[in-house]
This record gives structure tokens, sequence and C-alpha cells, in this order.
């Protein structure tokens, strides 16, 4: 059977994602129909009995994989993938998202790895999402990293704003080469902008300006 427009979009972000849970895709691919679950399952077993997914019944609810995802079906990066989904989830709900890379990788081994780059408004970030507990020099030493990005001159610029998406806050410090910010999840950092006056489109936070219409 030929795969359909959504088919392929599903695809494409099972593999964008490494790991995405049946309600996620329903969401994201069925929300404009009347019962979104019961139509991203028809379709899931569909593409699951061609071959075209692969599909993992050991979590509730079921765990779906992108025919090129290497990922083991019991691999511990399991819940961190699902981390990066659902935060990309909630960005959606402020926005367009122009673009949105899972793990993407910067110039040679060593330098560091974002789980993901974003950009919102015309406006780029590297997304952290710590649901580990690290302690200060740990993340400091990613920053650090972030910094020999920095250096080696192969991000365009400007430099995109690192965002931290932590329950916990650390004591960081980037140089002043790039803004770091921190909060609890992406809702609380598009709630702590502030906006520049009553009569402009900009909202402001420490310096950051965002297009908002």
């Amino acid at each position: 059977m030929m795969l359909t427009k959504r088919d392929k979009a599903i695809i494409k972000d099972l593999n964008k994602f490494r790991v995405m849970d049946r309600d996620s895709i329903a969401e994201l691919h069925f929300s404009n129909l009347k019962n979104p679950q019961y139509a991203a399952n028809n379709v899931l077993l569909r593409l699951l009995r061609d071959g075209q997914i692969q599909r993992s019944t050991s979590y509730t609810p079921y765990l779906y994989f992108g025919p090129d995802t290497q990922i083991k079906k019991n691999s511990q990066k399991i819940g961190h993938f699902l981390a990066i989904l659902n935060a990309y989830k909630e960005i959606r709900k402020h926005g367009h998202i122009e673009t949105f890379l899972v793990e993407p990788k910067y110039g040679s081994k060593g330098i560091v790895e974002p789980d993901a780059y974003l950009n919102f408004r015309n406006t780029g970030f590297f997304i952290e999402v710590q649901k580990s507990i690290y302690s200060d020099k740990q993340m400091q030493d990613k920053i650090d990293r972030y910094v020999d990005l920095f250096n080696a001159g192969i991000m365009a610029k400007p430099f995109p704003h690192v965002l931290i998406l932590s329950d916990q806050r650390y004591a960081l410090d980037s140089g002043n080469m790039f803004q770091v910010f921190q909060s609890p999840s992406f809702s609380h950092f598009v709630r702590g902008l502030k906006k520049e006056s009553a009569s402009t489109n900009i909202e402001k936070m420490e310096g950051i300006k965002i297009k908002i219409g």
C-alpha cells in the first residue's frame, strides 16, 4: 500500500525524535479528528503490519520507532528522548516552530551536542532538557563546550541562546559570549518574558528580544 502524506509525516517524526508514544503521535498528527487516539491506533497498526515502523509493548501507551532508528527498545535513553519530545510539544503551543533538530552534531568530536536546536520566532536556541541531577561543575563543563563551539566560528551569527529546561538551577558562566537561560519549562520561560512596552509587539527578558507578531 502506498504511504499517505500523514504516514510519511509520522515516519519522519519517528526518525527525528527516535521514539514517540502513541498519545504524542495522536496529538501531533490526528488532533483534527474526533477521536485522535483511535485514529492513531488504526494507522500505527497498519504501518507496523506493513513493516514501516517498529513498536515496543513494554510501555503504556505503546512506544513507536522509525524504520531508521537504531535505539534499542530497552535503552536508558528512551526517557531522555521522550522528554525532548514533550519539550517540543510544549513549545509548539506557544507558536510556530521554524526549526527543531534533535541532538544535532556540530564540528568535531568533543564539541557540545545539544539536546535540540530550536528556531522560534526568528530566534535561535540550543535546548538542554535536563532531567537527571548534575552538579554545577558538570553543567559548567557543558557550557564550556558551548564556548568552544562559539570560538570555533562554525555557527552563523548571532550565536543561539542556551536554554536549560530543568527544575534545578545552576551557577553558570558563559563569559558573556552568549546568553544562558534556565527555566523549569518553556512555558515558564515564555511567561517570564516582559513586554517592552504596551505599544510594541516585542517581548523582552534580560536583554533577549523575541518578535511575537
